[in-house]
């Protein structure tokens, strides 16, 4: 028989008070992401046609590359909340879980950049055509 409170008990095996917040900002790179994603579609199906030159003058325009380049952020945000939660729910060992979500940042913030890197390129009248 132990002789413990149940505060003691549980002592450092309650909340961290953090996973609120990740909650939320899982939601709302969600709301964002939609949002966004329905405007991208709307522009796409606005487009006179799908060609390289008619995309890639559309996405020279101010009011196009912006949103973009916010749909990139909210869309790798909440890719890596979202399997952040799933690292820290399934792996287990705490060696094998940073590693796991080190590199999770790497791949999301590289894939993140190279996307940012596209769009301004062609925003600010890079030659896309030349690879």
């Amino acid at each position: 028989m132990r002789m413990e409170t149940p505060l003691g008990r549980v002592r450092g095996l309650g909340s961290a008070r953090t996973g609120a917040h990740h909650w939320w900002l899982e939601r709302l790179t969600s709301i964002a992401a939609l949002v966004l994603f329905v405007w991208f579609i709307a522009s796409i199906l606005r487009l006179p046609s799908l060609s390289h030159g008619d995309v890639v003058g559309w996405l020279r325009e101010p009011l196009a590359a912006v949103p973009m380049l916010l749909l990139i952020v909210t869309t790798f945000w909440h890719l890596k909340l979202g399997l952040q939660v799933i690292l820290e729910d399934y792996v287990h060992e705490e060696g094998m879980k940073l590693f796991s979500i080190v590199l999770l940042n790497f791949f999301v913030i590289s894939g993140a950049a190279l996307a940012f890197f596209s769009v301004l390129k062609i925003a600010f009248g890079g030659d896309a055509s030349n690879g």
